[in-house]
């Protein structure tokens, strides 16, 4: 189909839903849980590095789930949609996002409807790690823009709590025989947060307030390239093998080897960044990003220190975009995977900076298999 005829899509409501009362520094500890009863040997390491104080969790601290990844979810939509004026039953598609949804089989998507409890409408699950977020946002984006919804959403959720739970790794070869956790999977613990976020989107922007017209989106896997860098399903020494996921092995088998619980491969991190790098350079190099045009720039990123690299590769290039440009909530929700981006959207968009005519750029790398991705918009 030619561009001609093609129509503009606008994002018209966000949204945001983050469980609980904020956890701070001190307690985030007690609040997952303490592996074999001690403290860890890299939290407090961790939430330095992460810049994070406080954060939001979906469980308390025994244990008992307060929502599900779905129902928060369905709250951030209803939510994006309250402030698009729209209701659940104006939706003709729904593209969720999320790393694990509630089940194993169906996905998120399923999930989410079931909780808006609404009429029938088209869905699809997206599941990566955070730049699902864009991958969704894409789906909705074209699925409004070739004129197949008049009213679509994105909208993603994250419950990583339940994975940090001491039980997750006592057992397991994950921990050694003094009880101390390994550092992969250990400081992962002190780095995602729970929560939802979404967007709606229609071909026309709102009628009052502001909207944000989406320019493009771009998505970029460099699997090809990569074994997997954060993963959960498999062991470090058979992750690149698919027969060795968890799976083959049976529940029981894969729990014991650590196959179960979310882990991070630190070294190879280190050069998918690079790589992140080079992605978003070469969109500088082509024209498809000019840094001196964009007004704002939301990046996702996991931590503090990885935003300290992160400017520290770009500041001596053309792609550097100046810090007083960007925004970022991290230090007060923390990391919420695939729901950062909108949860951030959401905060920025009621923090009063946004104003009519400013170009706004969202990047969302994730370390997962290394991947990345842009959006380009403008303030309407």
């Amino acid at each position: 189909m030619s561009d001609a005829r093609l129509r503009d899509v606008f994002i018209t409501g966000t949204g945001a839903f983050l469980p609980g009362e904020p956890v701070g520094v001190e307690a985030m500890e007690d609040h997952i849980g303490r592996i074999g009863g001690r403290s860890s040997a890299v939290g407090r390491r961790a939430l330095r590095w992460n810049g994070v104080e406080t954060r939001h969790y979906a469980l308390t601290p025994d244990g008992r789930p307060l929502h599900s990844n779905a129902s928060m979810t369905a709250k951030a939509l209803r939510a994006a949609l309250d402030d698009a004026g729209l209701g659940t039953g104006d939706l003709e598609f729904l593209a969720t996002a999320t790393t694990q949804g509630d089940y194993l089989v169906p996905g998120h998507a399923a999930a989410v409807h079931g909780e808006l409890a609404c009429g029938p409408m088209e869905i699809a699950s997206h599941q990566s790690v955070c730049a699902s977020a864009l991958t969704a946002l894409k789906h909705a984006w074209l699925s409004v823009r070739a004129g197949e919804a008049e009213v679509a959403a994105t909208a993603a959720g994250e419950f990583s709590s339940r994975w940090f739970r001491p039980e997750f790794y006592e057992g397991t070869t994950l921990v050694d025989a003094k009880g101390r956790a390994r550092v992969e999977a250990d400081f992962l613990r002190f780095t995602l947060s729970d929560g939802a976020g979404a967007v709606v989107l229609e071909p026309k922007p709102r009628p009052e307030g502001l909207s944000i017209k989406l320019e493009w989106i771009d998505l970029t896997s460099l699997a090809g390239r990569f074994d997997p860098c954060m993963w959960a399903g498999s062991t470090f020494a058979d992750r690149s093998d698919m027969r060795s996921a968890w799976s083959h092995a049976g529940p029981v088998a894969a729990h014991a080897s650590g196959a179960v619980a979310l882990v991070q491969d630190f070294e190879l991190l280190k050069i998918v960044i690079r790589a992140w790098i080079g992605v978003w350079l070469e969109k500088v190099d082509t024209g498809r990003i000019d840094p001196a045009r964009v007004d704002h720039l939301l990046c996702h990123y996991s931590a503090r220190s990885l935003r300290e690299e992160i400017v520290g590769l770009l500041e001596s290039t053309a792609a550097m975009i100046p810090e007083e440009k960007w925004f970022s909530n991290l230090s007060s929700v923390g990391n919420i995977g695939a729901a950062s981006i909108w949860v951030m959207l959401d905060a920025f968009l009621k923090s009063g900076r946004a104003n009519r005519g400013e170009r706004v750029l969202l990047i969302v790398p994730e370390s997962g298999r290394a991947m990345v991705g842009f959006a380009m918009g403008e303030v309407v």
